[in-house]
C-alpha cells in the first residue's frame, strides 16, 4: 500500500490566493477603521501582481489601488495637525476612493480569471489574464 500525499498548491495558485485575499482585505480594513493596517494587503497585492507575469492585466488595478491608498497616507504623514490614526484623519471621500479602487481590482481579478475558449469550446488549462491595452 502506498501513501498518497496531497498535492501542494502551485505557485500561480498561491499567488492568486494572496492577491485576491489582499485585495478584498483592503476595503474591509478601511471601512472597519483600520486604515493604517491596510498598508500590508495593499503592498502584498501590488508586489505579487508586479512580480508574476501572468497577472499583467491586474497590474494597472493594483497600481491604482496603491495610489488611492498612498494619497491619504502621505497627506496624513505630512499634515501639520495629525490625528492619532489614519482612519480618523482620512476624509470620507478618500475612504470611498480606496474602497472603489479595491472593488475595481477585485472585479478585474475575477473577470480576468475567465479562460479563453479554444475552437472546440473547451477551456484551456492555464491561468490567463488579458494584457492591458
Amino acid at each position: 500500500m502506498t501513501a498518497t500525499t496531497m498535492p501542494s498548491a502551485s505557485p500561480p495558485r498561491r499567488a492568486d490566493r494572496t492577491v485576491i485575499i489582499s485585495i478584498w482585505a483592503v476595503p474591509v480594513l478601511v471601512v472597519g477603521q483600520f486604515a493604517m493596517l491596510a498598508i500590508v494587503p495593499v503592498v502584498l497585492a501590488l508586489t505579487v501582481s508586479l512580480r508574476h507575469a501572468y497577472l499583467r492585466g491586474l497590474r494597472r488595478w493594483t497600481v491604482a489601488l496603491a495610489t488611492a491608498y498612498a494619497i491619504p497616507l502621505i497627506l496624513w504623514a505630512i499634515g501639520p495637525d495629525r490625528a492619532p490614526s489614519l482612519s480618523k484623519d482620512m476624509h470620507p471621500a478618500f475612504a470611498a476612493l480606496i474602497v472603489v479602487a479595491a472593488l475595481a481590482a477585485a472585479t478585474a481579478f475575477h473577470l480576468g480569471r475567465r479562460r479563453p475558449r479554444t475552437p472546440d469550446r473547451s477551456s484551456s488549462g492555464r491561468p490567463y489574464f488579458r494584457a492591458a491595452p
